[in-house]
């Protein structure tokens, strides 16, 4: 199976929008301004490693005016040109965005559970780092399912077409992604949009929000079908619609 955390690493340069840094660094600067994000605060730590190289991006930026433009403008210069421990961090960073984001929108939105009911207790797993095989086990699991919402919502106003895949699979390859990830890539690319059966796959609402704000990573949500396609996706989920305003402000959109 793929290494899912290293996949939306490289998806975030190769499938995801043009939008997509920009509604990333958004969403770090709202979880960083609310303390969850390279303050040392409780779930600080899983996002220190994004934040710290995308400082040092900005640190180049501020150099060179031209080039400057925020968090969103550092993770795209980042994930074009990094190492492949930039390209991880970014998978790292993005997991604990997502969680982050989720939480902060469930509990805001009025549709988190009680205290401690998130997948790492306190807080969802990807924010915090898993402790036994089991939280691993649902940590790839999220990521697997961030990844699907992703390709499912670059489906959404079509499919994807055989000169795309071969651009995407090919920049994976450049990425370091090896032949069987590469394959499972093509073959969910390949698979017909089909969202009442990505829909069962989602274990619980904290990964429903997550898997939204992912979505919102993949497409520019500029056409009707995009547009119909997010609604869907929440209403099939069972999110609130508080819960997506949130997640849609949090990200920029």
């Amino acid at each position: 199976m793929p290494n899912f955390g290293d996949l939306i690493g490289a998806f975030m340069g190769n499938v995801s929008a043009p939008a997509a840094q920009s509604r990333m660094g958004s969403a770090l600067e709202n979880l960083q301004q609310q303390g969850l994000g390279g303050l040392g605060g409780s779930g600080g730590g899983m996002l220190d490693g994004i934040l710290g190289a995308v400082k040092g991006g900005l640190s180049s930026a501020a150099q060179n005016p031209a080039a400057a433009g925020g968090i969103g403008a550092a993770l795209g210069s980042l994930v074009g040109g990094g190492s492949d421990s930039i390209k991880g961090a970014v998978g790292g960073g993005a997991l604990a965005m997502l969680a982050g984001v989720a939480m902060k929108a469930l509990t805001s939105g009025g549709q988190a559970e009680v205290a401690g009911a998130f997948s790492g207790g306190d807080m969802p797993l990807g924010m915090k780092a898993p402790e036994t095989p089991e939280e691993e086990q649902a940590l790839e699991q999220t990521a697997s399912l961030v990844v699907k919402a992703m390709i499912n919502a670059a489906k959404s106003d079509g499919e994807i077409g055989p000169k795309e895949m071969e651009r995407i699979v090919g920049k994976l390859k450049e990425s370091g992604m090896d032949d069987g990830t590469q394959h499972w890539v093509m073959m969910e690319m390949s698979k017909p949009l089909d969202l009442d059966a990505f829909v069962v796959e989602i274990p619980n609402t904290e990964t429903a929000a997550e898997v939204y704000a992912a979505s919102l990573l993949a497409i520019e949500v500029d056409t009707d079908a995009e547009r119909q396609y997010l609604q869907q996706l929440a209403q099939a989920t069972g999110l609130n619609p508080a819960v997506v305003q949130y997640i849609n402000q949090t990200m920029g959109l």
